[in-house]
């Protein structure tokens, strides 16, 4: 649901917060989801401007223009939770390539998967970072 509203905010400025929480409330009939969806919407376009940078710094040879909307709201939720948030990292990795396979072209997985790989702060480079290759 977030992505969705990030999709819809991005190609349509003038929608509102107003507007994005009466649409999550009227997709959505858990209050739980309602308000993290909510919550995560508001992380993202909080801090927007400083995603947007360390995403365009990140992409090479991409600028976030030519990145297809879907790809551009998958990389920012991402990136928001990887950087504004304890989620562990694997799974906000994991998150986002499904997102992608499902709301994405061919291949935007391996887009989304290498953005966001670039994307992970230093300090949380640890543990849940890398899968072991299996022998």
């Amino acid at each position: 649901m977030t992505v969705q509203m990030l999709f819809q905010v991005d190609l349509n400025p003038d929608v509102d917060g107003r507007m994005v929480r009466g649409m999550i409330a009227d997709r959505l009939s858990d209050e739980v989801l309602k308000e993290f969806s909510w919550e995560l919407f508001l992380g993202v376009m909080e801090h927007r401007a400083e995603l947007d940078e360390q995403i365009q710094q990140a992409a090479e040879n991409w600028s976030l223009s030519r990145m297809a909307a879907t790809d551009r709201a998958i990389i920012r939720l991402g990136a928001y939770e990887l950087m504004k948030t304890s989620v562990p990292v694997n799974v906000v990795i994991d998150e986002a390539i499904e997102l992608a396979k499902k709301f994405g072209s061919s291949q935007s997985s391996q887009f989304v998967n290498g953005v966001l790989d670039k994307l992970v702060p230093l300090e949380r480079r640890g543990v849940g970072f890398r899968r072991p290759k299996p022998q």
